[in-house]
């Protein structure tokens, strides 16, 4: 089997969209916008996409932006970053209440005032897994392009929002928790780069989630915490990468129809405000009750993509231990429960509930 090669027109639609999304990141950059690269490579090919420019990305350009993230977010660990880890318990059992909470209510959302049947409802209000949402909504025969809408308004909605929130609150760091703006020496980064395909790779064979970043997030921290490796990769290269996750995430407007995307947006608009309502509930006990920053509750919580949201973390000096632990307890919650549920209470009677 020989290596795939893109064809040209795969391959200028990349440039395209790698393009259209470091135009937004820079502009967004030169005028201190919340979010940064990140926000501004995403509302850019969010709304190219939209106007119907085919954007994509190829797989292999998506494992390499989320190996950088991953190596990236590794850099930052540090023996200070670990010293909160006993409250992980507490909050990832409130995580599992939470979307539990706020998956229930964008269905019954759903349910009641848009008329969806139980098993669309129920799979467009889980957050996070969407390759497995998107596998089980086909076994199911639940609307695909709804849930589709639904699903991705979300995550746009929330990388947008949250840098803008934790400004506005002021409740972001004021100074990152040591993140590595120097770059690794050639022999740092081949250890760097080496050991997180190697460990990226493991993990995608035992079907871990997010493998790439991951893999690559879990070797970078090992290297870093025992001082093998000093800095991370260079300044622009953690650049390329944010911008990289923002145009993935706006190019996901390109796969749907105008028609269809007017069609639900009021369906997304309203169970986003649901959920969004009840994750806050939980946030403001959370941070009435523990000694956890705010800020990294708030982006722990935010029902959106992992690599958005951690990447978020990496773009707003957030602790990425705390993050991304949390985000992966919510993938697999929902990876597991999410079939279950959907097989107890999303029945085929579904659309004769009259």
């Amino acid at each position: 089997m020989g290596l795939a090669v893109p064809t040209r027109s795969k391959a200028l639609s990349a440039l395209e969209t790698l393009a259209i999304g470091t135009v937004g990141g820079l502009f967004f950059l030169l005028f201190n916008l919340p979010g940064g690269l990140i926000t501004g490579a995403m509302a850019a090919t969010g709304i190219a996409a939209i106007a119907g420019r085919p954007l994509s990305l190829p797989a292999h350009v998506t494992q390499g932006v989320l190996v950088v993230l991953g190596i990236s977010l590794g850099a930052v660990v540090s023996r200070q970053l670990i010293q909160h880890v006993s409250a992980y318990p507490l909050t990832i059992f409130l995580l599992a209440l939470a979307t539990f909470c706020s998956t229930f209510g964008s269905s019954v959302y759903l349910q009641r005032i848009h008329g969806w049947d139980r098993t669309s409802a129920f799979l467009a209000g889980s957050p996070g897994a969407l390759s497995q949402i998107t596998i089980l909504a086909v076994e199911r025969g639940a609307d695909l392009p709804a849930i589709a809408v639904v699903q991705t308004v979300r995550v746009i909605i929330l990388t947008a929002a949250l840098p803008m929130l934790l400004a506005l609150t002021g409740v972001a760091p004021a100074s990152s928790p040591g993140l590595a703006t120097a770059a690794a020496s050639p022999l740092g980064l081949f250890e760097l780069v080496a050991g997180s395909l190697a460990v990226a790779l493991l993990l995608r064979m035992l079907k871990f989630p997010a493998s790439w970043m991951f893999g690559a997030m879990i070797a970078s921290s090992v290297l870093h915490g025992m001082d093998l490796v000093e800095g991370g990769v260079p300044a622009w290269v953690r650049g390329v990468a944010l911008v990289g996750v923002g145009a993935l995430i706006g190019s996901r407007f390109a796969r749907m129809r105008p028609k269809v995307l007017l069609g639900h947006i009021n369906a997304a608009l309203g169970s986003f405000a649901v959920a969004i309502t009840v994750t806050a509930v939980f946030v403001t006990l959370i941070v009435l009750t523990t000694q956890v920053h705010p800020s990294d509750i708030m982006v722990a919580f935010a029902p959106g993509a992992m690599d958005a949201m951690l990447a978020l973390a990496l773009t707003l000096h957030i602790d990425p231990i705390f993050v991304g632990a949390h985000h992966l307890s919510r993938f697999v919650f929902v990876t597991i429960a999410t079939p279950g549920i959907v097989h107890l209470f999303g029945r085929p009677q579904d659309d004769v509930d009259d």
